[in-house]
């Protein structure tokens, strides 16, 4: 009896402790949620695509002897593309204006024509547009009554804003040059301000 007890007593030791502290209980690791990384903003507009339009404004034209000079009305249309690459916008333009400026040493001097190739570069501010411009011109002017004409170039400022998702007005500001126009030993320039509105395609 003795010994049963005795060996009842070394199985409870060795068995007791295994149960003491009951099943252990398991605690999962609370879960992380991933934090939601925000979507880049671009704070820029649309831009880019074909459009075509027309302007209006006005030019003063001088020279290089004082004799060939005067002010007056321009306008024309213009046609052009530019890519939008967000912040950037790089571009190409043709543009035509008729301008019937008195160049006033003789009568019937006058410029008659403008037309321009232009390269554009310029910076996205969402809603506007403003960029620098250059390239190349052409000028056709009477002269004495002899009707004239020579390339020259041309560089200026410009800023579009968008009133519609297709329809833009701005204004550009540009500066012309003409060296020796037409082999006549006498130098043109000219600035033009203009208004100019847009329709995107």
């Amino acid at each position: 009896m003795k010994t049963s007890i005795t060996r009842m007593t070394i199985l409870l030791a060795m068995v007791g402790p295994a149960f003491a502290g009951g099943p252990t209980e398991v605690i999962p690791e609370p879960l992380i949620a991933p934090v939601p990384v925000p979507a880049p903003v671009n704070t820029g507009g649309e831009w880019g695509g074909f459009y075509a339009g027309a302007g209006l404004g006005y030019g003063d034209v001088g020279s290089s002897t004082d004799t060939l000079d005067g002010k007056g009305i321009l306008g024309g249309l213009q046609a052009g593309y530019r890519h939008d690459f967000g912040t950037a916008v790089v571009g190409g333009e043709l543009e035509y204006d008729i301008t019937g400026i008195d160049l006033g040493a003789t009568a019937g001097d006058a410029l008659n024509s403008v037309a321009r190739l232009k390269a554009m570069a310029g910076a996205d501010l969402g809603r506007t547009l403003v960029y620098g411009t250059a390239g190349y011109a052409y000028a056709d002017a009477d002269v004495g009554g002899v009707g004239l004409s020579d390339d020259g170039w041309f560089a200026g400022l410009g800023a579009d804003y968008s009133l519609t998702d297709r329809l833009t007005v701005g204004a550009e500001v540009l500066t012309h040059k003409f060296d020796d126009f037409d082999a006549s030993g006498v130098d043109l320039d000219a600035t033009t301000a203009k208004a100019r509105v847009n329709l995107r395609f």
